[in-house]
């Protein structure tokens, strides 16, 4: 049976001067990504069933992604889609955070323990702040087709290789790629620092979705050397595992789900 939230799990409840400055952050070095790498790739081989069950959605997408672009001309959109999925990623993995969990309290984690973070009294919170990183993927897709539609108009390409000669071969394709990759790091970043220990949080203490957005931020002031480093991971990651078809997402999900809850053990006391 799995144990009730009411249970290991810190509430988020301090008094006097802390209750204004929240968690204590620590400071973080390379190594420490390293470590959280190490312990999420432990986690996965723990429960590589379990978490490829939760993160199956991925590959799936990436397939329906990919007939969509080839059915019906939306092949510009193809990888401000695919890239645009790591924005939902943090909310996505929040049971996998469970599963990380449940195994630092020495438990073996059951599949139905993960389904069980839909009944954390948090839940509500990690819903308001996913359905604000879906609207932050939404404002990001829209962004990639404006920036597309301003260089190229509304003609589609006519096969791949001839949206790959627009792109690799014109002024037009690479002003698109210099102002695209600048969009949308802008939107990674953001995702980042609202996200990258926020739902850990969440889950862990019970923290309001404002209190998990500012400690996210301050982890990030805080380590903002290790925090590039780790969305450079990320994003490296991410890139690797789209190939091919999408399918090493999912050991790729899965394994950084469960390093983010190491990050944020190691990031906030």
């Amino acid at each position: 049976m799995a144990t009730s939230y009411s249970n290991n799990v810190t509430q988020l409840t301090p008094r006097g001067a802390n209750a204004a400055v929240g968690p204590t952050i620590r400071k973080l070095t390379l190594s420490d990504l390293g470590d959280a790498l190490r312990q999420g790739w432990e986690d996965f081989k723990a429960v590589p069933s379990h978490a490829l069950m939760i993160c199956l959605i991925y590959p799936v997408l990436g397939l329906v992604l990919a007939r969509m672009t080839l059915g019906y001309s939306v092949l510009p959109l193809l990888f401000p889609l695919a890239a645009g999925f790591a924005l939902l990623g943090p909310f996505a993995a929040i049971g996998l955070y469970e599963l990380s969990r449940r195994r630092e309290l020495g438990e073996e984690p059951t599949a139905s323990q993960a389904l069980g973070v839909l009944r954390s009294p948090s839940f509500g919170a990690m819903l308001g702040l996913g359905v604000m990183l879906l609207t932050l993927f939404v404002v990001w897709v829209a962004s990639a087709q404006a920036i597309y539609t301003s260089m190229f108009g509304y003609a589609p390409a006519a096969s791949i290789p001839d949206f790959a000669e627009r792109i690799l071969t014109s002024r037009e394709g690479h002003m698109l790629i210099i102002i695209g990759c600048s969009v949308g790091f802008l939107f990674a970043l953001v995702a980042l620092c609202v996200s990258v220990v926020s739902f850990p949080l969440m889950l862990d203490r019970h923290a309001g979705v404002a209190d998990a957005i500012l400690t996210s931020l301050r982890v990030v002031l805080a380590n903002p050397v290790p925090m590039a480093a780790w969305g450079l991971i990320v994003a490296v990651l991410l890139a690797i595992g789209s190939l091919p078809f999408f399918i090493g997402l999912a050991v790729v999900i899965p394994v950084l789900g469960h390093a983010t809850w190491h990050v944020y053990r190691k990031a906030v006391g």
